[in-house]
């Protein structure tokens, strides 16, 4: 292979520092004279403030302020805001939950910030807290999503009545409407989604510092994209400039979409720190996380699938109940709207869709995006409709699928929600799939565990994404003093292996070795823009970025080698990390030429530097998809799963690095997979309370519960980007979910059972089985 290619396993450069230990994360950075911060929360899901006394915390030694909701609002600070505007059907905007850094009269969740101490240490502050005494009036809390809107239930939210935040619509409803009148068959399903605690490997963790003299903050915080963050502190909460804050993002150890937010920690360690005149610091106990990061998932859903007598589909319409939590987060009320409903169409030829989804209020965790934000839900619920279609009509699921998938030929495709597919080969990527999974041979294995006493079952998912993000992305290439090439991006690694690929990418541009390339990212000083990282964009909008970058510096290249080698630019040639005067043997390499013209210009001679600078517009998303299969036993007499195998067959286009692109499925899968038989965030429906709030509670999947991800590139070059790529980071989680619950249906479907929930833990597997056989 090129030593500069792409398209190379090439294990990734930032693993080394990161497993030996020398990784730098949010709660490593400490400041001298640093004080602690510690959040009194709210321990009802939903109560009255009546009175905060904190007169015998605050004489504790030690004890440097403690902070309310009423001390918010006489500093005259705003909200955490919610940054998506939407419309109801009726036209009427959404209603609006404002949201203080502390709660302010009432709680809606427990775990709701009430009070902020900040003491000389943890300890302290710990200390202080419990000294602190809350009065509250104690109110019905409302956290069934199912009834939330009934007449009745407890009101979160005068401006919500019965619960309800929007009611939104999208697609022709006429049209569809149409379709389901003149269907030979329609298929009816309720699907839940359920609601998912993040987890992340590192807490959210802040420090914060602010300097009198330049009236400016600096805030180190884990994040997906420094950027925001920054904004929405400046605008919105302080009312100040932008350039009044720093946001500092160091090494980040998960996000999956939680990290995104300006959280009411990050502003409340600014705070303290500029009334204190000291660093404040704050980090998150994991309990703590699971009551106060971002939640995700958590919908309701009815699906209908119209049919006409040749199995084709004609109209797809859907209800979605998504719950919102106590508060509408940063981009809440997009995830089940526009990001969920675009691919509701996923692979197949429908004429009309209408989608209609309510977001409701609950005394919750509040939800918001999580990895694969809103598509993971609509294409749950479409693989599990197409299933449930096919047994009810006796057609083979396959050759269902099959029939209504949208041709190569067809391409470039408009669904009837606006999607415009550029490129895609689906029953190409189906065939090879079934093909890996020996899905024809499945029947014997089928029979072998059934001597066994095991119920086994095969499930497939076709899947389709949609990526998202800023419609453009900024890369800079500075040539450092110690031979380095600094590459400066506006994404954030949370762990994606960006280093590795951005430097891939500035190899092969500019025959550059690895090891003299540094990736540069999370300084909103040093890097005034960025699109931060969600939605699976990082790559091709980065890596545009990077192309329109390279592009740049090679241009400059030849300005700077016509000076050093006495030629005119149109003659100088660039290959392989060298310029050179065409047709002959003289040249000069690039990063000889960088270092030579930055000496010239420090001895104050004429020099062209070769740094440089670019905006890349990305005026398209992309759609990666693939079929994931999975094959699973049954133990009928605990309910206990065992996934024997599973498949993915993947067209993410143009695969840079292909170990990354598997890793990242790989960890995709085991989320999904955790989603359907085993995570399963509980409240206690009298009172609120999260019974699932630690790592003891809730069960995430480990290593043992999960068999071998076989994981199959199939390159299908997306055409609306200079690399040919398409997102990866998100795909292994779209597909997961449905593919594992058709598998235990298909299982379970010989004892009568022909729908189960997710999670079907094994309590919920076994109880299905005890129920059918009741019934039998």
């Amino acid at each position: 292979m090129a030593k500069f290619g792409l398209s190379q396993a090439v294990r990734r450069i930032e693993d080394p520092r990161l497993l030996k230990g020398h990784g730098r994360y949010t709660d490593d950075i400490s400041a001298a004279g640093q004080l602690h911060g510690y959040v009194l929360r709210s321990p009802h899901a939903h109560a009255r403030i009546l009175s905060i006394d904190t007169a015998e915390a605050k004489a504790i030694p030690g004890v440097h302020a403690i902070l309310t909701g009423q001390d918010w609002l006489a500093e005259g600070l705003g909200q955490i805001p919610c940054a998506i505007p939407l419309k109801n059907r009726d036209g009427s905007p959404r209603a609006e939950t404002p949201r203080y850094g502390l709660a302010v009269e009432k709680v809606r969740h427990v775990g709701d910030p009430v009070a902020f101490i900040v003491a000389d240490s943890l300890a302290i502050a710990r200390d202080a807290a419990e000294a602190v005494l809350v009065d509250y009036d104690i109110l019905p809390a409302c956290t069934d999503l199912a009834t939330a809107t009934d007449p009745g239930q407890p009101q979160l939210w005068d401006s919500a009545p019965n619960n309800l935040c929007f009611d939104w619509e999208t697609g022709d409803k006429a049209a569809t409407e149409a379709l389901f009148a003149k269907a030979a068959h329609v298929t009816k399903l309720e699907v839940v989604n359920n609601r998912i605690v993040v987890a992340s490997m590192e807490g959210r963790a802040a420090l914060a510092e602010y300097d009198a003299g330049s009236e400016k903050f600096t805030l180190h915080a884990g994040t997906q994209g420094s950027w925001l963050v920054k904004d929405l502190l400046a605008k919105v909460v302080f009312n100040l400039p932008p350039e009044k804050f720093r946001v500092v993002t160091p090494d980040v150890g998960g996000g999956f979409g939680m990290k995104l937010y300006l959280y009411a920690e990050y502003a409340l360690c600014c705070w303290a720190a500029r009334k204190l005149g000291r660093p404040v610091k704050w980090a998150a106990e994991r309990m703590e996380a699971f009551q106060s990061d971002t939640q995700g998932r958590a919908n309701l859903t009815l699906g209908e699938i119209a049919l006409d007598a040749e199995g084709k589909f004609l109209a797809l319409r859907t209800r979605n109940i998504a719950d919102m939590g106590g508060y509408l987060s940063t981009f809440a009320p997009f995830i089940p709207t526009g990001a969920g409903t675009k691919v509701l169409a996923s692979v197949y030829g429908f004429q009309a869709i209408y989608a209609n989804v309510l977001g409701v209020l609950t005394n919750t965790v509040p939800v918001d995006a999580y990895r694969g934000a809103g598509r993971p839900e609509s294409n749950y619920l479409v693989e599990r409709l197409i299933d449930a279609a096919a047994h009810e009509l006796g057609i083979d699921r396959i050759e269902l699928r099959r029939r209504n998938m949208v041709p190569p030929s067809a391409m470039p495709h408009r669904t009837p929600v606006g999607q415009n597919y550029d490129s895609g080969d689906f029953a190409t990527v189906l065939d090879a799939a079934l093909a890996k999974a020996d899905w024809a041979g499945f029947e014997a294995r089928r029979a072998e565990s059934e001597k066994r006493g095991r119920k086994r079952g095969i499930g497939m998912a076709y899947y389709l994404e949609a990526t998202g993000g800023d419609a453009s992305e900024r890369a800079e290439m500075r040539f450092a003093q110690d031979g380095m090439v600094e590459v400066l991006v506006g994404t954030q690694s949370t762990g994606q292996g960006h280093e590795t690929a951005y430097a891939m990418i500035t190899s092969h541009q500019l025959g550059i070795p690895l090891e003299k390339i540094r990736v540069v990212q999370g300084d909103s000083d040093e890097i005034p823009t960025g699109g931060g990282t969600g939605g699976a964009r990082s790559l091709y909008s980065e890596g545009t970025a990077l192309l329109a970058t390279a592009a740049t510096v090679i241009e400059k290249g030849k300005q700077a080698a016509g000076e050093a080698l006495e030629a005119a630019p149109a003659d100088i040639e660039f290959t392989g990390g060298r310029f050179a005067i065409a047709g002959t043997d003289r040249g000069i390499g690039i990063l000889e030429l960088a270092m030579a013209q930055r000496e010239r210009a420090a001895r104050g001679e004429t020099a062209t530097l070769l740094d440089a600078a670019e905006i890349a517009a990305i005026p398209a998303h992309t759609f990666p998809n693939g079929c994931h299969i999975a094959e699973l036993e049954v133990d009928p007499d605990t309910g206990h799963i065992t996934a024997s195998r599973y498949i993915v067959v993947d067209d993410v286009g143009h695969a840079l690095n292909p170990l990354i692109v598997r890793g990242q499925v790989h960890g995709g899968v085991a989320q999904g997979y955790g989603q359907a038989v085993m995570e399963r965030t509980a409240y206690d429906p009298e009172t609120g309370q999260l019974i699932s709030a630690s790592l003891n509670d809730y069960a995430l999947p480990r290593a043992s519960d999960l068999p071998d991800i076989e994981v199959e590139l199939m390159e299908i070059p997306c055409e609306t980007n200079p690399l040919g790529v398409k997102g990866a980071g998100e795909a292994g989680a779209v597909g997961s979910p449905p593919a594992v619950m058709n598998a235990l249906v298909d299982a379970l479907r010989g004892s009568g059972i022909h729908h189960l929930d997710m999670p079907a833990t094994p309590e919920v597997v076994w109880r299905a089985l005890q129920e059918a056989k009741r019934a039998a």
